[in-house]
C-alpha cells in the first residue's frame, strides 16, 4: 500500500486522552479526523499511514463546547473522532509520532 497526500487530510492527529488511553488496552487507537471522512476512506488512510491491518472503524461528532474568553462569547469548532479497532497483533504507538 503506498502513502498518498490525501491520507495526511483524513487522520489529521491521534487524541490522547485517559479515555483513549484505557481503549488502548483493548487494541483500539483514537484519532481526529477530516469531518467529511468516510469509514472506508479512513480506514484506508490508517492502514496506509501506519501499515497495520483496522478491524472496525467507529466515528463520531463531537459538538464545539461554548466558551468565554475576556467577556466575549465563543464556541469551539465541531470535530470527527474516529475510534479504530486493530487486529489482533496489530499496534500502533501515538507517543513516537509518525
Amino acid at each position: 500500500m503506498t502513502t498518498k497526500p490525501e491520507h495526511y487530510d483524513i487522520v489529521r492527529r491521534p487524541i490522547v486522552t485517559e479515555k483513549s488511553t484505557m481503549a488502548s488496552e483493548a487494541n483500539a487507537v483514537v484519532f481526529e479526523v477530516a469531518i467529511d471522512a468516510t469509514k472506508p476512506a479512513i480506514r484506508d488512510a490508517i492502514e496506509a499511514l501506519f501499515n497495520v491491518k483496522v478491524k472496525s472503524v467507529n466515528t463520531l461528532i463531537q459538538k464545539g463546547k461554548r466558551k468565554v474568553f475576556r467577556g466575549r462569547q465563543g464556541r469551539r469548532s465541531d470535530f470527527k473522532k474516529a475510534v479504530v479497532r486493530l487486529e489482533d497483533g496489530h499496534m500502533i504507538d501515538v507517543m513516537t509520532g509518525l
